[in-house]
């Protein structure tokens, strides 16, 4: 009866990704462990934590990639576990490093892409989306396997826009990417808030955490430790919060 009314709450409030006590365990390890999220259309959520936190394992959960030991996880109100497929609809996905055909150029792993989601898109709406991804025009036409980590990414996104995904799961996308890049990729993610997609991002990169989300969790040991809203706290304070949490010795840099 309470996790009935938990989840009329979250309903209520439109969320589009939500965890309920979302725990997995392999033998005795216990990897997640009874993780509560809420994130709402046009929310950035940024997941901090060391390797081995309990991320990658919310992020491959969500996906319905592995089941839950216990408890639950929706995407648009939709039980992950009872309705993969059709959950698949709704999102898109970015790991650190994204799978494209290398034989293939950027528009034709979109139309690829775009098909298996159900669009058939026109050359020029292919070229649309290329473009509000922030990839220039001169590699539209160039093979995958020429693409800077950076440009792939914005394949992603591109992606994500010509699929029209209202949940974008993102794990490390930022790792390896130059500051340019880096700060390119988060513009990208504004672009979609402002379309209503709900994000949420596994990240170590507390400064672009900071610098991009609307909340930010910290995960130790596959518990989720604190949550802040990114508005109200600066850039030191989050660096404390997150040492603190991880219990590092040296508070600060």
């Amino acid at each position: 009866m309470v996790e009935c009314s938990v989840l009329s709450i979250y309903f209520k409030y439109k969320s589009m990704i939500i965890t309920n006590n979302l725990s997995k365990k392999y033998g005795e390890l216990t990897a997640l462990d009874q993780l509560n999220l809420h994130i709402k259309s046009s929310d950035i959520y940024c997941l901090l934590g060391a390797n081995g936190a309990g991320k990658t394992t919310t992020i491959n959960l969500l996906l319905g990639f592995i089941e839950p030991s216990s408890g639950s996880a929706f995407i648009n109100q939709l039980s992950v576990h009872e309705n993969t497929k059709t959950t698949k609809r709704f999102l898109a996905y970015i790991p650190e490093n994204l799978m494209l055909y290398p034989s293939l150029s950027a528009m034709e792993n979109l139309e690829y892409f775009s098909g298996i989601a159900g669009k058939k898109l026109s050359n020029q709406h292919l070229k649309e989306f290329l473009g509000e991804a922030g990839l220039q025009s001169e590699a539209f036409e160039k093979r995958i396997s020429s693409f800077s980590k950076g440009m792939r990414q914005k394949v992603g996104i591109a992606i994500a826009l010509a699929k029209d995904a209202k949940v974008l799961l993102l794990d490390e996308p930022t790792s390896g990417l130059d500051p340019k890049a880096s700060n390119e990729f988060g513009l990208l993610l504004q672009k979609l808030r402002t379309k209503g997609v709900a994000t949420l991002m596994a990240t170590h990169d507390l400064f672009r955490a900071k610098e991009v989300a609307t909340h930010i969790g910290i995960m130790k040991d596959g518990q989720l430790k604190q949550q802040l809203v990114a508005k109200d706290i600066s850039l030191q304070e989050l660096e404390q919060a997150y040492l603190t949490t991880m219990d590092y010795k040296e508070l600060a840099l």
